[in-house]
């Protein structure tokens, strides 16, 4: 299989972010020339020996060449392999950076790329006759294996030797292979290295290993799992330093270890409430529309089943159909299907192992292929292969999948002697002080002897399992974890999840804990919200899921072109519901650095910030996220966002220049776009400054009490932007404000239609519906009726994915835009004092100096610890009231708070929803109720559009950035960048008759 596979064989479409173009780290051993061309000398590199680091060599034959070869000492994927080591690559066009076109060294030919753009142009993927193919092989083995994984994915071992060389082979890697051997390639200081002659089985024959003698000892498995449940991240999920977001498997395989210990039921119920909520983004790696992926399938399950739960209504999902309906028929599959009898995307014996039991449990008889598929995967001495090979590959033995498939096998019908075999290897494979090698010539590993272990116990070897669970509690670190050897003492969560299992007397097949067996609720009945609220983890998840938020940072308007104002809109709903600080703090990271897309854009390209062209709208709205979370507005992305904004204030009206009237911002065609940058001067104390603004803002509301949609006005009056000026209003002291504010909300209140939503562009509107609920909930003793109808109304519209409808009436399915302001705006937190503390920049306290511009003063404290709160009446004075207080604090042992929040989540009034149990419960803020967040929504001149001038569209439909209104595109000078076929064009408003959305 070509290394082209990467972009489809189980899922791995992010290879892509793994390629950095133009950047080489090198090793500091480099990369070594060696040899005639077409030899490779064994030439050691002392940075690698044969149980640490690993070796790439490749093969630069083809062009004259010799072998070169380079290591790195600590490798964390095949590409990364290939950096380290000091080599460059190329992909295609099509395929991306992902595929490997071409490879290049310095110490051959300047460095020169092959092959050349002369011999193939790496516009598509190349041929299967000439291509760069990727061979791996293992500590001890002495035969190239084709990869069957991409580089990206492709995960070396200590010890492990790479190769890659041009040429041709056939789609399974049975022809091309490299023209070296492993060994003459492989490092040999450090260590002994299996000779060619050696046999390349990891275990020594049955009869050659004693019955081991070891101390007796059973370790600590409560300290282990209060160790374990201390490394989740917000009390309820695991992650992994090599991947964005959640690291789903580990969180299931956690859950299953706090439950065979039993000791940690509150950490238990978090986790296994936050696998619940995150099922679909677990199951569907490829989107809702693909099909399920069998390990998410069988770890789900087997969390189920572990836990009291039903693995046939697990997160909303049958995970038991899952498995059985999606066993392959041959191999294929786009790269899902190995073989017949694979479980769809099974990348692993493991995997087929894990399905299985998970059938088992569920008193299902796995499919006779699937059972069938063992027969293969069983090597001939008894163990079971590491990898999904086929009938005649190269068969080496792995401890992990074998104790495993002794679990899945030894009670299926047929295959009890498949079993015992696999049970005697692994007896054989046993050292003398209890502990199981994970290839020969490594030491005593961790995972091998602990799923060595429960096979033992499963199969009543009980002086071997005592032996083994011996040694595994030698490993046992002071803090309870363990560590993933011998001679590794920092402790490990897949180590430490093993052990747990091991220690107990448990395993897959038995382990059996409900921590709400017999255990009364934590929250009565009567406290619950009346009606129904939405989902705002299942939500979150909708928003946050990597084919969405490209790289965890942002949204598109179009293939490569970030939209920045939804992406904003984004991270307001995640500060809003506080359901994935991590994921928010990626996106403001990504704003305020600020990042770049894949046009090499800049949030500072979308305001048009420091050119004629800039947006008062989008500058206001970038400001507000960054006083959202607590960043400095005026040190965000690079600019002073806030003196920005007082130089965008019109002083006349001026087409040229955007400016409607005096009071107007530049560029802000919409009254939504006008209370955004008017929040955000304010709340920077630049009350004077933003004087004008607010005059022109109350001179826009119509006697009814209600605001029109666009600037200049037309005449019409629009739920969504009279919801953004009461909440901007509600941040200007005086009686007249408030005023203002009491009339906008009682028209307000009059628009909701008899299902609780309200009307707006799109019809009976998610977006418009939200946009109330915030402005509502300013007087929520007065409104509180209506609000919950509202929440009531969003529940409905939520999918199964998370997301949410755009209209009640409209074309089903989930949409981005909409779900950002559904998200936010349920919490019924006002733009004015939304507020989730992520830290970063400091954030002085602002000063209004006699002209009115913001000084700050006072020493920066780092990070801001709360916010300015409005009075009660609803009539904030022009600067913060009082010093923010968080009083939140850090336990010394990293134990999650009670509601699973972060312990800097904010200050005791913020409107954060709990997630203790897993699901959000909504509480409302607002001046009533003071409330720390809110979410959502914005305006900005500025759009997104391809070459060509034609709009791009997002979500519902709408214009990137702008919404429907009619815009004239013109390329500013300094803004127009072009990259391909597409370019950022700047778009200039002209007035327009019919209202639409203003993000």
């Amino acid at each position: 299989m070509r290394v082209s596979s990467s972009r489809t064989r189980h899922r791995n479409r992010d290879l892509a972010s793994v390629v950095v173009a133009g950047a080489v780290a090198v090793a500091a051993c480099g990369s070594v020339l060696f040899g005639r061309p077409g030899t490779a000398a064994a030439d050691p590199i002392e940075q690698c020996t044969a149980t640490t680091g690993a070796i790439v060599a490749v093969d630069f034959t083809h062009w004259g060449g010799g072998v070169v070869r380079g290591c790195d000492a600590h490798p964390t994927t095949g590409m990364n392999l290939l950096r380290a080591a000091g080599f460059t690559t190329a992909g295609t066009e099509h395929d991306g950076p992902a595929f490997i076109c071409r490879l290049g060294t310095g110490t051959f030919n300047s460095g020169t790329q092959y092959p050349t753009p002369a011999e193939e142009p790496c516009v598509n993927t190349p041929q299967a006759t000439a291509y760069w193919s990727y061979w791996i092989a293992e500590p001890g083995q002495q035969a190239w294996s084709y990869s069957r994984f991409g580089a990206g994915t492709q995960k070396p071992k200590p010890g492990e030797v790479e190769a890659w060389v041009y040429g041709g082979t056939d789609i399974g890697g049975t022809s091309g292979a490299p023209g070296f051997t492993p060994d003459s390639v492989r490092a040999k200081s450090g260590g002994s290295s299996a000779s060619p002659s050696a046999s390349p089985s990891a275990s020594p024959s049955p009869s050659a290993t004693p019955t081991p003698t070891g101390p007796s000892t059973a370790g600590d498995p409560a300290a282990a799992v209060a160790w374990l449940a201390r490394q989740l991240v917000g009390g309820d999920h695991m992650e992994n330093w090599a991947v964005e977001g959640p690291d789903y498997p580990r969180t299931a395989l956690t859950a299953i270890a706090l439950a065979a210990a039993g000791t940690q039921d509150p950490a238990l119920r978090r986790t296994t409430a936050f696998l619940a909520a995150h099922t679909d983004a677990f199951l569907y790696p490829d989107g809702p529309a693909g099909r399920p992926d069998a390990r998410a399938a069988a770890l789900l399950a087997l969390v189920a089943e572990s836990t009291g739960g039903d693995p046939r209504a697990f997160g909303g999902r049958d995970l038991i159909a899952a498995l059985t309906g999606h066993v392959c028929t041959a191999a294929g599959e786009n790269g899902k299907c190995t073989a017949a009898g694979d479980f769809l995307g099974a990348a692993s014996p493991w995997v087929q192992s894990l399905g299985v039991i998970a059938l088992q449990r569920a008193g299902v008889t796995p499919p006779a292929p699937a059972l069938a598929r063992f027969t293969a995967l069983q090597c001939a001495d008894g163990g079971v292969a590491g990898s999904m090979i086929v009938a005649g590959e190269h068969c080496e033995s792995d401890p992990l999948t074998t104790g495993l498939a002794v679990l899945a096998l030894r009670t299926a019908p047929g295959y009890e002697t498949a079993a015992k075999k696999a049970s005697d290897q692994l007896a054989a494979g046993q050292q003398a002080d209890g502990s199981l090698l994970p290839y020969l010539g490594a030491p005593g590993d961790t995972i091998s002897t602990a799923s060595a272990a429960q096979a033992f116990k499963a199969t009543g070897q009980d002086t071997r399992r005592a032996a083994a669970t011996a040694w595994l509690a030698a490993r046992q670190g002071t803090d309870g974890g363990f560590g993933p050897d011998a001679s590794t003492t920092d402790p490990d969560p897949a180590a430490t999840e093993q052990a747990i299992l091991a220690l107990t007397g448990t395993d897959l097949t038995s382990v059996r804990h409900n921590p709400d067996a017999g255990t009364p609720p934590t929250t009565p009945a009567t406290t619950k919200p009346a009606g129904r609220t939405p989902d705002a983890a299942k939500g979150s998840v909708y928003l946050t899921d990597p084919s969405r938020l490209i790289n965890g940072r942002y949204y598109e308007g179009f293939p490569a072109f970030a939209d920045f104002g939804l992406t904003i809109d984004g991270a307001y709903a995640l500060a809003a519901t506080g359901t994935d600080d991590a994921a928010l703090r990626r996106i403001v990271d990504f704003l305020d650095q600020p990042g770049k897309d894949a046009s090499e854009r800049t949030v500072n390209d979308w305001t048009g910030i420091g050119t004629e062209y800039a947006g008062g709208g989008s500058i206001g709205k970038e400001a507000l996220l960054a006083e959202a979370v607590g960043r400095n507005p005026r040190a965000f992305g690079g600019h002073d966002l806030i003196a920005a904004l007082a130089a965008l204030v019109c002083t006349k009206a001026d087409q040229s220049t955007g400016c409607a009237a005096p009071g107007n911002y530049t560029y802000a065609t919409s009254v939504f776009s006008q209370a955004l940058g008017i929040m955000a001067q304010l709340r920077a104390g630049d009350s004077t400054n933003a004087a004008p603004a607010i005059a022109y803002l109350k001179g826009l509301q119509h006697q009814d009490g209600s605001w029109p949609s666009l600037i200049p006005a037309t005449g019409d009056s629009d739920v969504d932007s009279t919801a953004m000026a009461v909440m901007a209003l509600a941040l200007v002291p005086g009686d007249e404000a408030a005023r203002a504010v009491d009339q906008g909300l009682g028209w307000l209140a009059a628009r909701q239609l008899p299902d609780g939503g309200f009307p707006g562009a799109a019809g009976d509107s998610t977006n418009s519906a939200a946009l109330a609920i915030q402005g509502m909930t300013l007087r929520q003793a007065s409104y509180g009726a209506q609000i919950a109808k509202a929440r009531d109304f969003l529940a409905g519209q939520q999918n199964g994915d998370g997301g949410f409808n755009v209209a009640s009436a409209g074309q089903p399915g989930s949409d981005v835009r909409a779900s950002t302001q559904v998200l936010g705006g349920a919490t019924g937190i006002s733009f004015g004092t939304l507020f989730r503390d992520l830290g970063g920049t400091s954030t002085p306290t602002p000063t209004p100096t006699s002209t009115g511009t913001a000084t700050p003063t006072g020493t920066p404290t780092g990070t801001p610890t709360g916010t300015p709160t409005g009075t009660p009446t609803g009539t904030p004075t022009d600067t913060p009231t009082g010093t923010p207080t968080n009083t939140s604090t850090n336990t010394p042992t990293g134990t999650p708070s009670p509601t699973g929040s972060p312990a800097t989540a904010g200050p005791s009034d913020t409107a954060v929803p709990s997630t203790g149990d897993g699901s959000a419960t909504w509480s409302a803020g607002g001046v009533d109720a003071p409330a720390g967040g809110g979410g959502g929504g914005g305006g900005a001149p500025v759009a997104v559009a391809p070459a060509g001038g034609v709009p791009a569209q997002t979500g519902s439909g709408s214009l990137a950035g702008t919404g429907t209104q009619a815009l004239t595109l013109t390329a500013g000078a300094g803004v127009l960048t072009a990259l391909g076929a597409a370019a950022v064009l700047v778009a200039r408003r002209r007035a327009a008759a019919a209202p639409g959305r203003h993000r």
